[in-house]
């Protein structure tokens, strides 16, 4: 019997394709913004005479919801319909866009931030899921691998567009066009999803939703999350309380997820971390985007702070990286069915040399030819991400049932979030560190927050040959059988 979205197989969705499109847009848009405001702030301080406050939870309080909702989004989509729980996040997206791009004041523009983070949280578990349920086999591959393409490009591509848009609107009110262009694609994007994005949920029960669960989830996220993304504003020790407060919170988030599953469907079906797949790929995710989303954090800082780079030729900067992304990505979707982890560990590999040659730009080259020296060594690095995201998306969710797919993928996303606030948090607190203790000296600063880069990145390298070494161990003692 044909199973949807199988390749060649009778009962395929013939929208498939096109309904990975719809979603590869809005996911596009929705990751875009998590780093294309980084060079719009100066833009925001002049235009909206912003403090410094505001203008850290422009930035933290987005990630902050987006990281918040992924879970009890993806289980939403998994029990009333993956579609529905898309069209209203983008709806949501493109509204909270329009109010942010029309904002009065500061205060208006941080509460769209946070609205835009959360709608941008609910799509993100959907498209996920719907590749776990229209796509099979090698087909399942390449749809990852598209994504792995749009997270890879939009992460990299957000100061470029950035840049461009300021550019075109000016330094008082150029910021307002870098949230105006969402408007368009989230209305196309709405248009085209009822039309090619299959119907129907799984019919469950509306309590099967463990609100217990989510609050607990949610507290527990929040206590971690929060003195990550607040680091560069609240100072003093303190705040480091929270987070063994969350790790408590989420100890009892997973016991009542016990003792509920006992009785009925829990919020997260802990047992997929028995899967060594799930789990090995759960812990790189959250590794390897410590390090692989703070790059742009410093590199921008480093260019425009340190370097006086305007914010279109920092954004340019990043350009090279997005580049060598898209085809691995593409590549990488397609043959990782075949060679499994050894490719993950190959492109953390290819990052780490990467990222090493960028330290050798900085100290060599002239500070007037370093954003465009490190386009080799960026692009490089590109490759080894398009080879990592896609095929470690692809193989954490292989063994995940289709029916629990956006959950699995919003608890995947939420790690990647988790991880993304810890190292920019570390990253961003050698950067600033070194910069006040030298006085100045930013190529310095980049040099070492780039090893709190590399760290992270050679510790999601361990995971990935962990993992590569026990399906060695395993194969090897598996008995071979030879014909009577």
């Amino acid at each position: 019997m044909g199973t949807p979205g199988a390749h060649g197989e009778e009962g395929a969705d013939p929208r498939r394709w096109k309904a990975l499109t719809v979603c590869l847009v809005a996911g596009f848009m929705s990751l875009l913004d998590v780093s294309i405001v980084n060079v719009a702030l100066p833009s925001i301080r002049v235009g909206l005479h912003a403090p410094p406050s505001d203008l850290q939870w422009v930035v933290s309080g987005y990630a902050l919801a987006f990281g918040l909702v992924l879970v009890p989004a993806g289980r939403f989509g998994d029990t009333h319909g993956r579609r529905n729980a898309f069209v209203f996040g983008v709806v949501l997206f493109t509204l909270s866009s329009m109010v942010a791009g029309a904002s009065p004041g500061s205060t208006w523009l941080v509460v769209a931030r946070v609205v835009q983070g959360a709608a941008g949280g609910v799509i993100n578990p959907q498209v996920s899921g719907l590749i776990q349920q229209l796509f099979r086999g090698e087909e399942r591959g390449r749809a990852f691998g598209l994504l792995g393409a749009t997270i890879g490009i939009s992460t990299a591509i957000g100061p470029l567009l950035g840049g461009l848009l300021i550019q075109l609107g000016g330094q008082q009110e150029g910021w307002r066009y870098v949230f105006y262009v969402n408007i368009p694609i989230g209305v196309l994007a709405i248009v085209l999803a009822y039309r090619y994005i299959p119907g129907g949920g799984a019919g469950r029960r509306r309590e099967d939703m463990d609100p217990v669960g989510v609050l607990l989830l949610a507290a527990g996220i929040f206590l971690v999350l929060l003195p990550l993304v607040e680091g560069q504003r609240w100072h003093g020790s303190a705040r480091w309380l929270l987070i063994p407060a969350g790790l408590l919170v989420l100890a009892g988030y997973t016991a009542w997820e016990r003792w509920y599953g006992r009785r009925h469907e829990p919020m997260v079906d802990l047992s997929l971390f028995q899967r060594r797949s799930y789990a090995l790929g759960a812990l790189l995710g959250l590794l390897y985007f410590g390090g692989f989303t703070a790059i742009f954090f410093i590199l921008t800082q480093y260019l425009q702070e340190g370097l006086r780079y305007s914010a279109l030729q920092a954004g340019l900067a990043s350009t090279a990286f997005a580049l060598g992304s898209a085809p691995s990505a593409a590549l990488g979707g397609r043959v990782v069915t075949r060679i499994g982890r050894p490719l993950v560990a190959i492109g953390l590999v290819l990052i780490t040399i990467g990222l090493a040659a960028v330290d050798l730009v900085v100290r060599l080259v002239p500070a007037h030819r370093v954003a465009w020296t490190i386009a080799i060594p960026l692009f490089v690095a590109g490759l080894g991400n398009g080879l990592v995201i896609t095929p470690n998306q692809t193989l954490t969710l292989s063994e995940v049932p289709v029916a629990k797919a956006g959950t699995a993928g919003g608890v995947l996303q939420t790690g990647q979030r988790i991880g993304a606030s810890v190292g920019i948090a570390a990253v961003g607190s050698a950067f600033f560190s070194q910069v006040a203790s030298t006085h100045g000296d930013y190529a310095l600063a980049f040099r070492h927050a780039l090893l709190v880069n590399i760290a992270f990145i050679l510790a999601a390298l361990v995971a990935a040959l962990t993992d590569v070494l026990a399906d060695h161990r395993r194969r090897a003692s598996t008995p071979t059988r030879t014909p009577p």
